[in-house]
């Protein structure tokens, strides 16, 4: 596993270089469409990791505000979910798992239109994917703590 954030750019292009010649996913692990109630960890980030969402206090609000909706809508469970700077967490239950990375691929889109319109930057690429993981236990679902991770809280 390495560790993106922490390696020089030589070494992420190093790493792209060699994904890509090996023909595996350049940056995400493909989806598993399971047709079941699952516990799932889903996150996304924004392309290049920058802090597209935490532009501004609205913003953010507002991202959490449409990704609370979309959960709401499809999940039978929504357990905790944290919005930050660069990329989002949601921990869900769900039997449409597909159906739900539909509805952030809009919201995706969506977000992108209106936040590259407010920066006057069409065309910018600002999510790059959507990434969904099973859980495999309750044990696993409770097991992450990424605010305090990030330093944004001291314990969860």
């Amino acid at each position: 596993m390495y560790e993106w954030r922490r390696m020089t750019a030589e070494q992420k292009a190093s790493v792209l270089k060699f994904r890509q010649s090996q023909r595996r996913p350049w940056h995400s692990p493909p989806h598993l469409d399971f047709e079941v109630e699952l516990q799932y960890l889903v996150t996304a980030a924004c392309y290049e990791h920058k802090g597209m969402i935490g532009k501004c206090s609205d913003r953010m609000t507002g991202c959490e505000d449409e990704l609370l909706k979309v959960m709401h809508e499809l999940c039978s469970a929504t357990y905790a979910w944290c919005v930050l700077p660069n990329h989002y967490h949601l921990l869900l239950k769900t039997e449409c798992i597909k159906d739900m990375r539909q509805a952030l691929a809009r919201f995706h889109g969506r977000s992108s239109y209106r936040w590259n319109g407010e920066e006057t930057a069409r065309g910018r690429k600002v999510w790059f994917n959507c990434f969904e993981r099973p859980m495999k236990s309750e044990r696993h679902l409770w097991a992450h703590h990424n605010p305090v991770h990030h330093g944004y809280v001291e314990r969860w």
